[in-house]
């Protein structure tokens, strides 16, 4: 399950209400993390090292049907080391640092080891607005 965080769902609201203007980031970017970041994106740490960066994510042209769903692999660089157990996941504004989009739980816990890499096919990413 993904949810909006607060950044975003502040964002929405403002844009909605006519009292700031939503610019929409020039690419959105997935970072992996062991336990729930909860809505603040902040509430357990990305994991980082061992070759770990976050990925670039290229979404279909316009959600459908209420869903938006990844156009092309998800491949994260092959790991020099052990990064541990990967959980869940938040879609970021930018490659390093940057602003919380979304936050959600991957479907099945992945434990990262020297020479795994992680990937995530077509349509594996979906996004869906109720």
């Amino acid at each position: 399950m993904a949810a909006l965080s607060d950044y975003a769902e502040l964002a929405v609201l403002n844009a909605i209400a006519g009292r700031a203007n939503f610019t929409a980031p020039a690419a959105v970017y997935i970072a992996l993390g062991g336990g729930d970041f909860t809505d603040t994106g902040t509430a357990v740490a990305e994991i980082s090292g061992n070759g770990y960066a976050r990925q670039q994510v290229v979404f279909g042209t316009n959600a459908a049907n209420g869903q938006i769903s990844n156009t092309s692999e998800i491949t994260f660089p092959v790991a020099t080391g052990t990064q541990g157990a990967v959980t869940h996941y938040k879609l970021m504004d930018a490659a390093t640092g940057g602003n919380c989009l979304i936050v959600g739980e991957l479907t099945a816990a992945k434990t990262i080891t020297t020479n795994d890499q992680l990937r995530i096919q077509i349509g594996d990413l979906t996004l869906t607005a109720n």
